[in-house]
């Protein structure tokens, strides 16, 4: 026994070198577990600990039939039970999982790794007892990644999956068959305890065990019931409608009856999952029970289960269409109540805005909610120094939510009680979230007031002032920099919707930009006001060159002018902005900078590519010592090398499609046949290709530019901008096929300061 503990001790010890950062010992590891991986016999003194192990967790543990999981300490404080005992040796497990040599020699006992994974995983005795207790952790645990076998058992399962792949899959699933046929065993043997071997079933074992589920007393079996409708939840895409408009029906049942609370817990998950995807005609049959029902379970619940309660609530106000502005006078206000009093939980408030956001989208909603929301909020924003800590920065938070895409007349009802107060906390204010939020609401009542906004002020020219004071506040360089976090955001929306009105501030605007960004330690603060000088780049075409000159006549600190200044950070930080909208701007943008072919331009040096000075892995101590060393490049080159990026990107996600529609598209031989000048390169990739591209354009760009279909607020904000329109394709093709015709010897230069790749990318859209 002894020798066999040592062979374990020495495995553990292998594993973990395998992970030293020193090359050598790495290499003796993994080359001692390549000799182990010759002597299967080495694992089995470890599987049978594991089996033995089983046995007693099973008795101890999850009948909890014999009193020997005692629970002690070690010299470190660490926890000496058989439950930790079970969660290393599945860490261990995991481990040889994920060794590819070790993880062949387990190969033909995966099926046995799982089986006994899966029975480690059963309900225990005591999680029976507190979660019957306890509705609120009964929640938590089933939601957080807790420290127990049971979660240490489903990440070594998932390894098995990483690891073998299909043949993990199957093996998982046919000890997955075993397990419940052993419990249906149990079953009719009459134990009391087959009902804990149910709660891991997946494909065709669904179905069969949600039907068996159904004929069994929830009272007698509430855990079984929660998990069932837990699982019906989770898998539902695997089961049939039939069975999921059951659980559907069942779950309505259940928050509505006089059931064990874990049973409840299993039924808001079921509804919050299958009440968007059910038939809606069979939903609206339902669905004031259920808004009433859940209501009622509001009003008992706290922690854990209220936020459970709130996201079921989402999910039925959402489904419930017309019918939900009938209840919207009792739910609106018991929402409201659940936000103020937990204002200072993020998660719980995040929750109510949720559930009031789905409120104010339901048919008939918004009026109501408005009328309800507006008188409280507006004197709390009238007396925002007195409030408590949160009060302010939520009610900020839920006016921003109300703004969005919400119709004039809400905007200017809003306006009208609140935004003078908004103003005033802009320019007082320096809590993170009141001014964070604050900038939102004053981007949305831009966004839905536009030009009309400017008349609701009163005296003329007071609302515009107001908004510019408030710009001018959020690029104060003495801020701290997550207080203007959004700050690109609000000027954007003045760039695109009062256009006019800000052009004589322009140069104002852009020096205190200039300082805001010299002042900042945040890049996404940094690249948002990029995102701002790219769009006022788009402002002044044609006359680019005159924006240049403007730039260089605005003084930067350290850098002579803000064009050397904003240059050198606008050509770092292009690879880091994020969001298609905007890679879109700043990407046209640089094209227009560099078809200007200012003389100025090129007596910029920028930073081209890092100097690697050292071998070896660069620590942070090494940083410090050595710092990063760039080579430098002309401005010119630097751009081009960029937008040669952007169109590698886009022609490796396209594929074989760019060279179609390069083929089919004429826009290079409309510029081939010119004389020589440039387009209006926006509006010869604004209008429509007439090899009809364009859905493939633009869904390529959404996977290349990691653009999501979710509705992101600024992407709300920005949708209205003409620059959506352009197909950035084309535009690039456009832009290098210009550069070639207009300036062959500035093209070749700069051509050459390519990668293969690049030149490659360029090459291809030349020759079509």
């Amino acid at each position: 026994m002894a020798a066999a503990d040592g062979d374990q001790r020495w495995l553990v010890e292998c594993l973990t070198a395998t992970l030293d950062t020193a090359r050598d010992v790495r290499a003796f590891a993994e080359e001692s577990l390549r000799q182990a991986s010759l002597q299967p016999a080495i694992l089995a003194p470890l599987w049978q600990t594991f089996v033995s192990s089983f046995k007693v967790y099973h008795l101890s543990t999850i009948q909890a039939s014999e009193d020997v999981d005692s629970v002690g300490y070690d010299s470190d404080g660490s926890e000496r039970s058989i439950e930790s005992f079970g969660i290393q040796l599945f860490e261990l497990w995991t481990t040889i999982v994920g060794n590819s040599l070790l993880a062949k020699v387990i190969a033909g006992n995966i099926k046995e790794l799982a089986y006994y994974t899966i029975s480690f995983q059963q309900i225990t005795e005591a999680q029976v007892q507190n979660w019957s207790r306890d509705a609120n952790q009964y929640v938590a645990d089933e939601d957080d990644v807790t420290y127990s076998c049971r979660v240490s058992g489903s990440l070594l399962l998932e390894e098995i999956v990483t690891a073998y792949e299909d043949y993990g899959i199957d093996s998982i699933l046919e000890a997955s068959q075993i397990c419940f046929r052993e419990s249906c065993e149990l079953k009719q043997a009459g134990s009391a305890d087959w009902w804990r071997d149910c709660g891991y079933n997946v494909r065709d074992l669904l179905e069969k065990m949600v039907i068996d589920i159904m004929g069994t007393g929830v009272q007698q079996y509430p855990f079984l019931h929660a998990r069932a409708f837990s699982v019906v939840a989770k898998f539902s895409s695997l089961i049939s409608k039939g069975i999921c408009e059951q659980y559907l029906c069942n779950a309505a049942q259940a928050i509505a009856s006089d059931v064990p609370p874990p049973v409840k817990v299993g039924a808001c998950r079921a509804l919050a999952q299958l009440l968007l995807e059910s038939n809606q005609s069979s939903v609206q049959q339902n669905i004031m029970g259920i808004l009433s029902s859940l209501v009622d379970l509001l009003r008992q619940a706290s922690e854990e289960t209220l936020h459970l309660v709130l996201e079921t609530l989402q999910s039925a106000i959402k489904s419930g269409g017309e019918q939900s502005a009938t209840i919207e006078p009792v739910i609106s206000p018991i929402i409201l109540d659940v936000w103020a009093q937990n204002i200072a939980d993020p998660f719980i408030s995040i929750d109510a805005v949720e559930v009031l956001e789905a409120i104010k989208n339901a048919p008939g909603c918004l009026q109501p909610l408005v009328s309800r929301i507006l008188p409280t909020i507006g004197s709390i924003l009238s007396k925002s120094k007195i409030q408590p800590d949160g009060l302010v920065a939520g009610s900020l938070d839920l006016l921003a939510m109300i703004l969005k895409n919400a119709p004039a007349t809400v905007v200017k009802a809003v306006f009208d009680t609140c935004f003078t107060f908004i103003i005033q906390i802009t320019l007082e204010s320096d809590d993170h979230g009141e001014m964070q939020n604050a900038t939102e609401c004053l981007a949305a009542f831009i966004s839905g007031g536009r030009q009309e906004l400017l008349a609701w002020g009163g005296e003329p020219g007071s609302t515009l002032k107001m908004l510019l004071s408030a710009a001018s506040r959020l690029l104060d360089p003495e801020l701290e920099s997550s207080v203007s976090l959004f700050v690109g955001s609000y000027i954007l929306q003045l760039i695109l919707h009062l256009p006019s009105h800000l052009s004589p501030h322009i140069p104002e605007l852009i020096a205190a930009i200039v300082r805001r960004m010299q002042s900042s330690d945040i890049a996404g603060l940094k690249s948002s006001l990029v995102v701002i000088i790219a769009r006022l780049v788009h402002l002044s075409a044609p006359n680019v060159d005159q924006f240049v000159n403007l730039l260089l006549a605005i003084p930067a600190k350290g850098c002579g002018n803000s064009l050397a200044y904003i240059m050198s950070e606008w050509s770092q930080l292009q690879g880091e902005i994020q969001g298609a909208y905007q890679i879109k701007v700043t990407t046209t943008a640089l094209a227009f900078l560099i078809c200007t072919r200012h003389p100025e331009l090129s007596r910029i040096e920028v930073n081209g590519h890092l100097v690697k000075t050292s071998a070896g892995i660069t620590t942070r101590s090494k940083a410090r010592v050595t710092p990063d060393h760039w080579t430098k490049i002309p401005l010119p080159s630097k751009i081009f090398s960029l937008l040669a990026d952007t169109l590698t990107e886009i022609q490796e996600q396209v594929g074989d499609d760019a060279d179609n529609v390069c083929e089919e598209d004429s826009d290079w031989e409309e510029v081939q046949n010119g004389d020589g000048i440039p387009h209006d390169m926006i509006h010869a990739a604004s209008v429509p290709s007439n090899a009809n591209p364009s859905v493939e354009h633009l869904n390529a760009m959404a996977k290349v530019f990691d653009e999501d279909e979710d509705d992101s607020y600024d992407d709300d904000l920005a949708k209205t901008d003409s620059l959506n329109e352009v197909k950035l394709l084309d535009f690039l093709t456009n832009t290098f096929v210009n550069l070639w015709e207009s300036d062959r010897p500035l093209f070749e230069y700069l051509l050459q300061g390519l990668s293969n790749p690049q030149k490659v990318a360029v090459e291809k859209v030349l020759r079509k």
